[in-house]
């Protein structure tokens, strides 16, 4: 079966926790890349009112096999009681750069963590 791609979305109140999340998610090999995008400006309900809040996006490129330990990593990071996170199919995209996520977020149990210069 050929190999699905995902991109992950998520927000936060700050750059220095988006920045977290990525470099976590990067890390564990949980995404092959992160993106952060911001600020933006966000409105939504919450608690029966609507909200209007300054965030930082972030977008992860990622396999669809590891989107379950991703997710699971975004909720025990972040901030937010419920924290969006939207995975998006990837319909098309360079081969190249698909092969690259694929290589990237393959699980390598016997690498040391890059040193966190």
């Amino acid at each position: 079966m050929a190999q699905s791609y995902v991109q992950v979305t998520t927000t936060t109140d700050s750059r220095a926790e988006a920045a977290e999340l990525a470099k976590s998610a990067v890390a564990e090999r949980l995404a092959a890349c992160a993106q952060l995008v911001g600020p933006v400006a966000s409105t939504y309900w919450w608690e029966n009112e609507i909200e209007s809040a300054e965030e930082w996006m972030v977008l992860f490129k990622t396999t669809a096999d590891r989107f379950d330990e991703l997710a699971t990593l975004i909720t025990d990071v972040h901030s937010y009681d419920t924290p969006e996170i939207i995975a998006s199919p990837v319909v098309a995209g360079s081969l190249d750069y698909l092969a690259w996520i694929a290589e990237q977020t393959e699980p390598d149990e016997d690498a040391d963590e890059p040193d966190a210069d």
